[in-house]
């Protein structure tokens, strides 16, 4: 069966993923550990690894069901089409999701550089830079399509 990527409200990920689950569908959630300050206290928190997304294995004929649960919102299209990940992509994304990020160094990135991501979920990818300053940087993976934000506390 192929995996679809739903779209689901803002911050529903995990409470989704287990109303999927209860229902029966065999659904993923990539999550990744992130260290969260408050003004008290640090704490790790789990956090999902892409906002609002979560990988469900459905048949055409089911892809419905998904609609019973709350939170969800819609199918991610690709060309008119519910966009399908392969099994060796969601099997490479648990797999490098295994590696904890444990350092990473940058020097002079600019914007429009290309970026080899040589550590973490996204290792072997590649992306382009689109913004940098001192606290964070903004790339868009290649392969994906996708934007993700690189922090000093996920760095650290």
């Amino acid at each position: 069966m192929p995996w679809y990527v739903i779209y689901t409200k803002p911050r529903n990920e995990k409470k989704v993923t287990e109303r999927l689950e209860k229902v029966g569908i065999n659904v993923y959630c990539p999550l990744v550990t992130q260290i969260k300050q408050w003004s008290d206290r640090k704490k790790k928190v789990q956090v999902p690894l892409f906002n609002s997304y979560v990988f469900v294995e459905v048949s055409e004929k089911e892809r419905d069901i998904v609609f019973q649960v709350t939170g969800v919102v819609r199918y991610l299209f690709w060309l008119g089409k519910p966009a399908v990940v392969r099994n060796d992509e969601i099997a490479a994304l648990r797999e490098s999701l295994k590696n904890n990020l444990s350092e990473v160094t940058v020097t002079s990135l600019q914007a429009g550089d290309l970026m080899h991501i040589p550590h973490g979920p996204f290792q072997g990818k590649e992306g382009i830079v689109k913004h940098v300053n001192k606290n964070s940087l903004q790339l868009v993976l290649r392969e994906l399509g996708v934007l993700i934000t690189l922090t000093k506390a996920d760095i650290a």
